[in-house]
């Protein structure tokens, strides 16, 4: 008989794989357009409306420098990838919303090596119901977790360093569902507003712990594997803006509060602003930065930056049954 903690592990990752699986299927259909399910039902009739959206790309930055160069710096080889992909459903005055952001980045100086810039999995699905003009209600649930190790680099006395992995896939990983009420004023905006937000927290190894800052877990309790957050409150407020023709800027702000640890020093919040110009059909440059604050990782603000130039690949298709 399996122990109790491998049964509900064994439960997760089968919950995991169900909504990977549905998300997966997805890709061979269709994306959508916003616009579509801020209709109400009667400007679309009775059709179904599939829309999808694909993005892809590759950014790559070099640097080189010759021995005798006397500013003082590194050779180094950077390279990112993204893969964004949306699928939408219309159906009198339901909606299904879905969505697949991977991104994954290395950099390689010399002297150090390869080192891990950017690691995302992120999937959610979202069910809606028409409402009002400007309101829905909606059901989704989400996945976010990273594809591999993540390390912090620690000075030995002897010199060199030493490489404590200290995240990695499935570990954390965040299950999070959330019930409530949509607000969508605009093409451009949205605030979902999710009262019962239970999350489940993942750290499959349970010796992680051991190279994290101050030992935390994640939120996860030592020698545990799950965390389960059944009563809490999640509101996700998004933005797009077209500025012109050629540059467009994103931002997301996420905050989720447990009521049963209910401080304002124990609330997470977490805001990704995208700033994108377009210079031709296929090369653009993005600007991206992450402002985080979560006390179960550790109890300060994180921050991060990324500046590339690289190939972006879109395509959309719009389907009416």
């Amino acid at each position: 008989m399996l122990p109790k903690q491998d049964c509900t592990m064994k439960k997760v990752l089968l919950l995991i794989v169900l909504v990977t699986l549905c998300q997966l299927n997805l890709l061979a259909q269709v994306e959508p357009d916003p616009t579509v399910f801020l209709s109400p039902p009667d400007t679309l009739g009775a059709d179904t409306v599939w829309t999808t959206s694909t993005k892809f790309g590759l950014n790559f930055n070099q640097a080189a420098f010759s021995d005798n160069w006397t500013g003082g710096a590194v050779n180094s080889v950077a390279f990112s990838g993204l893969f964004n992909y949306l699928a939408n459903y219309k159906s009198g005055s339901w909606s299904w919303n879905n969505t697949a952001d991977l991104l994954f980045g290395v950099v390689n100086n010399q002297g150090q090596g390869v080192r891990k810039t950017q690691d995302r999995i992120f999937l959610d699905k979202k069910v809606g119901y028409y409402i009002s003009e400007d309101w829905n209600g909606y059901g989704s649930l989400n996945f976010l977790t990273q594809f591999g190790p993540g390390f912090r680099y620690v000075d030995l006395a002897t010199g060199g360093e030493d490489a404590l992995r200290i995240s990695d896939f499935l570990a954390p990983a965040f299950l999070t569902l959330s019930l409530g009420f949509e607000y969508m004023p605009t093409d451009n905006f949205s605030l979902r507003l999710s009262p019962f937000s239970p999350r489940i927290t993942i750290v499959n190894d349970t010796e992680l712990y051991l190279n994290t800052e101050n030992n935390t877990n994640y939120g996860v309790e030592i020698g545990e594997t799950v965390r389960y957050e059944w009563l809490a409150f999640q509101m996700l407020l998004s933005w797009n803006k077209n500025i012109t023709d050629n540059i467009s800027l994103q931002t997301r702000y996420l905050t989720y509060a447990n009521y049963e640890n209910l401080s304002l020093d124990q609330i997470d919040h977490r805001l990704d602003v995208t700033l994108a110009a377009k210079l031709t059909q296929y090369i653009n440059v993005n600007f991206s930065a992450i402002a985080l604050y979560d006390f179960d990782q550790i109890d300060e603000l994180q921050f991060s930056q990324l500046i590339g130039v690289g190939i972006l690949l879109s395509r959309e298709k719009a389907v009416v049954e």
